[in-house]
C-alpha cells in the first residue's frame, strides 16, 4: 500500500495497521531495514586494478544481521550497468518466492536505475547463511554473509564463545568476469580459472601485492572464537585449516550440528559450517589457509588463500606458520569429513526426517557436447540433469505459475532418465547430445520427497554440490558407484543426518535427500559451480498450493521489477 494511500486514510487505518503490525509479529521482533545500492567500483589486488560490482562500495558486501522471528527489508538499487538480482542463500522464504531472488525463476532483475524490495520474515532459523547476485557472474564480486542470531535468552547449544568472526571464502580474476566467461562462451570451451582464492576478500601473503590485501584476526590466549565460514567462490570445493589449532564443527548451513573435532573442513560453494577455535596454542601467528580440493582431472585454480590468527602482542615481524591442508585430490579425506556431519538432533533441535516417502525422483547428471557452429570446434559444452539441458526462460517462472501464464515453461520433467546405463563406468565420449527444454517438476504440496543425484561418466566424474531454493534437506545417503535401490536403501541415515540447503553430490557416485513439500512456490535446484549453471545444469519444482488459507503463495509485492 502506498504511503500516500495510508496518510490519506486518516488515524483510524494507521491505528489498525499498527495493531495489524503487532499481532503479525512476535513480541522479541524487529523490523531491520537495510539499503543496498549496487554500484561499479575500482578496486585492486594482486597488482591489478579493475572496476568491479559492489554493495554499498564494499568488497565483500555488508553483513546482514538479524535474529530468529525478525523482519528483514533490504531495498536493493541498481547504479550498476548490468541487470541485477540477488538470492538470500538458505532463507526459506516461506509462501514468499517473491523475496528469493534468482533471475527469472522468481522475479525478473533489477535493471539500471530501479529499485526493488526484499521483504523477507526469519522464522525458525538461526545460524550463518549468506547472500549473493544470482544473475551473470556477478556473485564473484556480490556478495556477503547473513548472521542470524537465536532468539531473545536462547543459547547456543555449544559452550559460549568469547568472540566470533566472518570467514568468507572467495575468488578473484584479475580480467572482467563477465568477459572471461563470454569469451569462454564464444570457443564452447571453460573460461579461464580465477586468478586467485580471497578469504574476505583479500588473497593474503602469498600473493603479489599483500600488504593492504591480507585478512587478519586477534586473540587472546585461551580465549574460544566462532568462526562462521561461508564458501562463496564460484566453482571451488575448498579445504580450509588453521596451523597449530583444531576446530570444533558445530553447524552447517545454519543448522547445528553434533560437535567433532578436525583439523581442517570441507567447503563446498553455496556452503557455510560454523566451527569453535581455542586460542590454547603458544603465542604467536599462525596462517589460516583456503585451497580447492578437486579429485577428478580438471583445471582448478590450485593456489593457497592465506589469512592470520595473530596472538594479541604478538610483533607482525614474526613470520606465521602453514597449516597441514588435506592434498588437493584427497577424496579419502573429504568421504571421512562428510561422513561425520551429523545432526544434532535434540528436543530442541529435532531431525524431522521424513520416513515415508511418496514421490521418489532419479537425476542424472551430465556433462555433454551440443552443436556451435560459431565456436572454436564446432562443439559447446554443456550440462544436463536427466539429458535435458535447461533453458532460461525470459520471463520469471514463479509469476508464469501464479498468473497462469502459458508458454514459459512445460511441466513434464522426467522423475528419472530417459534411459538407465552404467552411470560410473568407462567414461562416455560417443552420443554426447542433450535435449534442451525449460522443464520442471510438478510436487503436491506437503508431499515428502525422495531425490537421488547420480554423477555420470559422461566426458569425465566430477563432485557437483547442489543448492535447493526455499528449503532444508536431509542428506540420508552417499556413495561411489552407481546407486543400488535395493541395497542402498536400507543404509541410509533416518535418525540424524545432517540438514543442509546445499549437499556435494561426490565424483563418481550418488547422494540422497530427502524433504517435505511444505512450502508452495516454484523453486530453483542447480549445481553451485557457476560454470556448470550456465551450462544448463539445473531446473525448478513447482510445489502447489495447499488447501489451507497459510498454504498458499502470497500474492508478488507492487514494486515487483517488471519483465
Amino acid at each position: 500500500m502506498a504511503m500516500g494511500k495510508i496518510l490519506s486514510s486518516g488515524p483510524i487505518l494507521l491505528f489498525l495497521l499498527y495493531l495489524v503490525a503487532l499481532v503479525s509479529l512476535p513480541a522479541d521482533a524487529a523490523v531491520k531495514r537495510y539499503q543496498f545500492d549496487v554500484h561499479v567500483k575500482n578496486v585492486s589486488r594482486l597488482c591489478h586494478a579493475k572496476p568491479i560490482v559492489t554493495v554499498n562500495g564494499m568488497f565483500p558486501g555488508p553483513t546482514i544481521y538479524a535474529k530468529d522471528g525478525d523482519r528483514v527489508v533490504i531495498n536493493v538499487t541498481n547504479y550498476a550497468q548490468y541487470n541485477m538480482s540477488i538470492h538470500w542463500h538458505g532463507l526459506k522464504q516461506f509462501r514468499n518466492g517473491w523475496a528469493d531472488g534468482p533471475a527469472y525463476i522468481t522475479q525478473c532483475p533489477i535493471q539500471n536505475g530501479h529499485s526493488y524490495t526484499y521483504d523477507i520474515n526469519v522464522i525458525g532459523q538461526r545460524g550463518t547463511l549468506w547472500w549473493h547476485a544470482h544473475i551473470f557472474w556477478l556473485r564473484a564480486t556480490v556478495y556477503g554473509a547473513i548472521v542470524i542470531m537465536p532468539k531473545q535468552g536462547t543459547p547456543f547449544p555449544f559452550p559460549q564463545p568469547y568472540r566470533e568472526t566472518n570467514i568468507v571464502l572467495g575468488e578473484w580474476w584479475n580480467n572482467d568476469v563477465e568477459e572471461v566467461v563470454k569469451q569462454g562462451n564464444k570457443l564452447g570451451l571453460p573460461p579461464n580459472t580465477s586468478d586467485a582464492h580471497t578469504i574476505n576478500g583479500k588473497p593474503g601473503p602469498l600473493f603479489p601485492c599483500p600488504e593492504k590485501h591480507t585478512f587478519a584476526m586477534e586473540v587472546e590466549q585461551g580465549k574460544t572464537y566462532l568462526l562462521r565460514i561461508i564458501n562463496a567462490a564460484l566453482n571451488d570445493e575448498l579445504f580450509f585449516a588453521v596451523a597449530g589449532h583444531n576446530m570444533t564443527v558445530v553447524e552447517i548451513d545454519a543448522v547445528y550440528t553434533k560437535p567433532f573435532a578436525t583439523q581442517a573442513i570441507l567447503i563446498a560453494p553455496g556452503q557455510t559450517t560454523n566451527v569453535l577455535v581455542q586460542a590454547n596454542q603458544a603465542p604467536g601467528r599462525y596462517f589460516m589457509a583456503a585451497r580447492p580440493f578437486m579429485d577428478a582431472p580438471l583445471t582448478v585454480d590450485n593456489k593457497t588463500a592465506t589469512a592470520i590468527l595473530q596472538y594479541k602482542g604478538i610483533p607482525n615481524t614474526i613470520l606465521p606458520i602453514l597449516p597441514k591442508l588435506p592434498l588437493p585430490n584427497d577424496t579419502a579425506f573429504a568421504l571421512r569429513y562428510n561422513a561425520k556431519l551429523r545432526s544434532l538432533n535434540s528436543p530442541l533441535y529435532p531431525a524431522n526426517v521424513p520416513l515415508k516417502v511418496d514421490r521418489r525422483l532419479f537425476y542424472t547428471i551430465g556433462l555433454g557436447i551440443n552443436p556451435c557452429p560459431t565456436c572454436l570446434n564446432g562443439t559447446r559444452l554443456t550440462a544436463s540433469l536427466n539429458n535435458i539441458t535447461f533453458v532460461m526462460p525470459h520471463i520469471g517462472l514463479l509469476q508464469a505459475h501464479y498468473f497462469n501464464i502459458k508458454g514459459v515453461y512445460t511441466a513434464d520433467f522426467p522423475d528419472r532418465p530417459p534411459q538407465p546405463f552404467n552411470y560410473t563406468g568407462a567414461p562416455l565420449t560417443a552420443n554426447l547430445g542433450t535435449t534442451s527444454g525449460t522443464r520442471l517438476s510438478k510436487i503436491a504440496f506437503n508431499s515428502t520427497v525422495e531425490l537421488v543425484l547420480q554423477d555420470t561418466n559422461l566426458l569425465t566424474v566430477e563432485s557437483h554440490p547442489f543448492h535447493l531454493h526455499g528449503y532444508n534437506f536431509f542428506v540420508v545417503g552417499t556413495g561411489i558407484g552407481n546407486f543400488d535401490p535395493a541395497k542402498d536403501p536400507a543404509k541410509f541415515n533416518l535418525v540424524d543426518p545432517p540438514e543442509r540447503n546445499t549437499v556435494g553430490v561426490p565424483t563418481g557416485g550418488w547422494t540422497a535427500i530427502r524433504f517435505r513439500a511444505d512450502n508452495p512456490g516454484v523453486w530453483f535446484m542447480h549445481c553451485h559451480l557457476e560454470l556448470h549453471t550456465g551450462w544448463g545444469l539445473k531446473t525448478a519444482f513447482v510445489v502447489e498450493n495447499g488447501k489451507g488459507p497459510d498454504q498458499s503463495i502470497l500474492p508478488p509485492p507492487k514494486d515487483l521489477p517488471p519483465c
